[in-house]
C-alpha cells in the first residue's frame, strides 16, 4: 500500500488569463477553499483483511443480499468512452439535494447497523440507500495519515473505521462494502492498481494491488465506486488530510474509472474490449477536473510526447467555450495555443533540449472566478530546438481568433490562424465588426526600436460600412506581434486587450517606412489611396489621392500650397516636394470657414 492518489498539478501558480471583459488579469492558482499548497488525492494501503461477522442479533430486520453474481455481458461499458456521460447510469443530482442534507446530518457512530438505520429512513429506492452511504462516508471518514504511516495502529474493521472516524482505502471499501451489506445491495469490495500518491507519468506496476474500492449492483447492473477518493485529499508532505467532496467518482462511467483504476480482475473493469496493463500504464492521466469542466479528449493519448523538428502539439476537445492556459517548464512563452469553440490546440516549441513538464489548465467560459485547474500534464522530451520558433515575449495566449474574439464583437477575420506569413513584409487583415467598437492596434517586436507612437504607424485602419481594415507594413524582417485593443465607442474609457497575432517575415530586404500621421480631423471612413509610406521622396512630383466626404476643400501643404480637386468621391493632385521637411494635408470643413485643419503629415526624406 505505498499509493495515495492524487489531483495533479494544484500548485499556486500565476496563471494570465482575460476576463470577459478582454481585461487582462494575473492570478494564483490553488484549490478551492484550501490554503496555497499543493494538496493530493487518496489511495491507501491495505490494511488488516478481516471483516466482523454479519450474524448477530444487530441484524434483526434487515433483509440479508444473496451471494452476489460476477459482471457479465450486460454489465460491460463500450471503451473507448462514449462521451455520453460521466456516470454509469442516469443520476439526477437536483434530486439528490435533500437526502444528501439529510444523510450529512446523521450523527451515529454506536453501530454499522444503526448508522445504516439512521440513513435508509430517508431513502426508499437502491439508488437512494447507496447514495446516502456514499455521502455519509465521504463526508465523515477522513483518510488516517498517521495510521498510513504506522500500520500497526491502523484497523480497517467497519466498525473501528465508524468510531475513530478514519481509516484508509481498504477501511472505506470495507465500511462501504459492509453498510450496502446491511441495507439489501449487492456490494463488492475490489483492489488493484491505481494512478494516485507518488505516481509517475509511463511508470510500470508491479507486485500487490496498492488500492481499494466498490462495486454496487443497482438496476440490473454492477456500477463503481471509490468512496476514499471521493472524500478529500492529502497534502504534499502527506501530514495532513483536508475533507473535499468530488461527485466524479459516485457510479463512475467504467471507460473513465480505467483512466486511473486497474482491478486485479479484469473483468471488474466492466468494459468491453478490457485494457491491458500495459495500455493502462501509457495512457494519459485525465483527472477529474478534465471531465468534470466538459473536456472530452485529449490528444495525444500517452503521456510522454516527442518533439518531430522541435514541435509537440496537444488538442483538447470540449462540449462547450472552455478557457486554457499553459505552462511549459512553468511559462507559457514557448509555445502557441489557439481556442475554438469546442476544441484547443497548442503547439510547444521548447528552447532546450531535454525533458519538459507540460501542463494545461482550463476553466468555463462563464466561471466567475478566474481559478483554472490543471487537467493535463504531459512529459515533452525534446531532442532538436527550432531556433526559428523563438516567440517574441509581447506575444500573449492564446493567438489568434477565437470564440473569446467573437463575443468581442470581431466577426469573420479573413486570418482565422493564428500565424500570419508575408514575404514582402506587408500584410493586411479584415474583420466585421460588432455595433460601436473602437479599435486600436499596435506592432511588437523583441530588440526594436519602435516608440509607443510608431509602433501604431505601422499598422492603417480602414473602415468601410461594418468592416476593419488592418493594412499593415514591416518596418523590417523579424517575428512581430500584432495587438488588438477595442472598446465601445459611446465608452470614455481605455481600451481593452482583446487578442493578438504573431506576424512572422524572413525577407532581410524588407524596410518599410510608417504609414503618414493622422491628426484628430482625419474621421475614421476617410482613406488613403496613395501615398501610403509616410516618407516622401525629395524634389519629386508626388501623386495625393485621398477618399475623403463632406469637405468643402483640400489643400497639400509643402513649400508651395497645391489644391487637390475632387472627382468621383476621392480628391486627387500632384505636389512638389522640394525645399520642405514635412507635408501637411489641410481641409476645408465649410466653404464659409476661412481656416484649414490639419488632417494628414508626411515626412520628407533628407537630400
Amino acid at each position: 500500500g505505498r499509493r495515495v492518489s492524487r489531483e495533479p498539478c494544484k500548485q499556486t501558480q500565476a496563471v494570465t488569463s482575460y476576463s470577459n471583459e478582454g481585461t487582462q488579469v494575473t492570478v494564483e492558482v490553488h484549490p478551492k477553499d484550501s490554503a496555497p499548497q499543493l494538496f493530493k488525492k487518496l489511495s491507501f494501503g491495505k490494511g488488516p483483511q478481516r471483516l466482523p461477522s454479519l450474524t448477530g442479533q444487530d441484524n434483526k430486520g434487515f433483509q440479508r443480499t444473496e451471494a452476489p453474481r460476477p459482471p457479465g455481458g450486460k454489465d460491460l461499458h463500450a471503451y473507448p468512452w462514449d462521451k455520453s456521460s460521466l456516470k454509469s447510469m442516469p443520476v439526477d443530482l437536483q434530486q439528490f439535494e435533500k437526502l444528501d442534507a439529510y444523510a450529512l446530518k446523521v450523527n451515529v457512530k454506536n453501530s454499522v447497523e444503526e448508522l445504516v438505520k439512521a440513513l435508509l429512513k430517508q431513502a426508499r429506492t437502491d439508488l437512494e440507500k447507496v447514495r446516502a452511504i456514499w455521502m455519509w462516508i465521504c463526508h465523515h471518514i477522513e483518510y488516517d495519515v498517521v495510521g498510513y504511516h504506522n500500520k500497526s495502529q491502523l484497523s480497517s474493521r467497519p466498525i473501528d473505521v465508524l468510531q475513530t472516524g478514519k481509516s484508509i482505502c481498504e477501511g472505506y471499501a470495507g465500511l462501504f462494502e459492509q453498510m450496502c451489506s446491511i441495507a439489501g445491495i449487492q456490494c463488492m469490495k475490489l483492489s488493484g492498481y491505481s494512478k494516485g500518491y507518488g505516481y509517475k507519468m509511463g511508470q510500470t506496476f508491479t507486485g500487490d494491488s496498492d488500492h481499494a474500492w466498490n462495486a454496487v449492483y443497482l438496476d440490473g447492473r454492477w456500477h463503481l465506486l471509490d468512496s476514499t477518493w471521493g472524500s478529500g485529499a492529502v497534502d504534499d508532505s502527506f501530514t495532513k488530510f483536508t475533507f473535499r467532496y468530488n461527485e466524479f467518482y459516485f457510479l463512475t462511467h467504467p471507460a473513465l474509472f480505467i483512466n486511473n483504476h486497474f482491478p486485479d480482475n479484469s473483468n471488474w473493469q466492466l468494459l468491453k474490449p478490457t485494457v491491458t496493463l500495459k495500455d493502462f500504464e501509457s495512457n494519459m492521466l485525465h483527472n477529474s477536473n478534465f471531465y468534470m469542466l466538459g473536456l472530452l479528449t485529449a490528444h495525444p493519448e500517452t503521456a510522454v510526447i516527442r518533439t518531430v523538428n522541435g514541435k509537440a502539439s496537444v488538442s483538447v476537445d470540449c462540449r462547450s467555450a472552455t478557457l486554457f492556459t499553459f505552462k511549459l517548464k512553468g511559462t507559457d512563452e514557448h509555445g502557441l495555443m489557439t481556442l475554438k469553440k469546442h476544441s484547443m490546440k497548442l503547439d510547444v516549441y521548447p528552447q532546450k533540449t531535454g525533458s519538459h513538464k507540460l501542463q494545461i489548465f482550463a476553466k468555463p467560459s462563464k466561471a466567475s472566478d478566474d481559478v483554472y485547474k490543471c487537467v493535463l500534464e504531459y512529459v515533452v522530451e525534446c531532442e532538436s530546438v527550432d531556433k526559428a520558433m523563438r516567440f517574441p515575449k509581447d506575444l500573449h495566449q492564446p493567438v489568434g481568433p477565437s470564440w473569446f474574439t467573437e463575443r468581442q464583437g470581431f466577426l469573420r477575420p479573413s486570418h482565422p490562424d493564428p500565424v500570419i506569413h508575408t514575404n514582402d513584409g506587408r500584410c493586411s487583415v479584415t474583420f466585421t465588426l460588432g455595433k460601436d467598437i473602437s479599435v486600436l492596434a499596435s506592432l511588437h517586436c523583441d530588440n526594436s526600436s519602435l516608440t509607443e507612437d510608431m509602433r501604431r504607424r505601422h499598422i492603417m485602419q480602414i473602415h468601410r460600412g461594418n468592416q476593419i481594415e488592418l493594412k499593415i507594413h514591416l518596418p523590417h524582417a523579424g517575428n512581430f506581434v500584432l495587438k488588438i485593443y477595442a472598446k465601445k465607442k459611446s465608452d470614455p474609457g481605455n481600451y481593452d486587450y482583446i487578442f493578438n497575432y504573431l506576424i512572422t517575415c524572413l525577407n532581410t530586404e524588407v524596410k518599410w517606412p510608417a504609414f503618414p500621421q493622422s491628426y484628430s480631423k482625419w474621421v475614421e471612413d476617410y482613406e488613403i489611396l496613395e501615398p501610403l509610406s509616410g516618407l516622401l521622396p525629395a524634389n519629386r512630383n508626388v501623386q495625393f489621392k485621398l477618399k475623403m466626404h463632406g469637405i468643402a476643400k483640400v489643400l497639400v501643404q509643402a513649400e508651395n500650397a497645391y489644391p487637390l480637386t475632387q472627382s468621383r468621391g476621392c480628391w486627387e493632385g500632384t505636389c512638389n516636394t522640394s525645399g520642405c521637411r514635412e507635408v501637411f494635408v489641410m481641409v476645408h470643413e465649410n466653404a464659409n470657414h476661412s481656416f484649414y485643419s490639419h488632417v494628414l503629415k508626411y515626412e520628407v526624406e533628407s537630400q
